[in-house]
């Protein structure tokens, strides 16, 4: 498995301070979420992609913010869109 070169890059970052309880996007629109994830490059809180709307996948394609981490309690993985990997 190749290194993913992002990881090298992440900035230190918390979530965003107007909505570190939910994904972001789902709660201005009215949508329930199953898993959160953290965008690491921006803060941005979005659900996962068993979730209906798939807010953490369409900002990183639409900002180029390669890596996620799990915002569920316990868990700390990272996972990177660009080289479909865990990291």
């Amino acid at each position: 498995m190749a290194i993913c070169e992002h990881v090298q890059t992440l900035p230190d970052v918390d979530p965003h301070p107007v909505t570190p309880q939910g994904c972001e996007e789902c709660l201005a629109e009215g949508y329930r979420w199953v898993h959160l994830r953290l965008c690491l490059s921006c803060g941005h809180v979005g659900c996962c992609d068993s979730s209906p709307m798939r807010h953490a996948t369409a900002h990183s394609g639409k900002e180029a913010h390669p890596i996620v981490r799990s915002f569920e309690p316990g868990e700390d993985w990272r996972w990177c869109f660009v080289d479909e990997q865990i990291v």
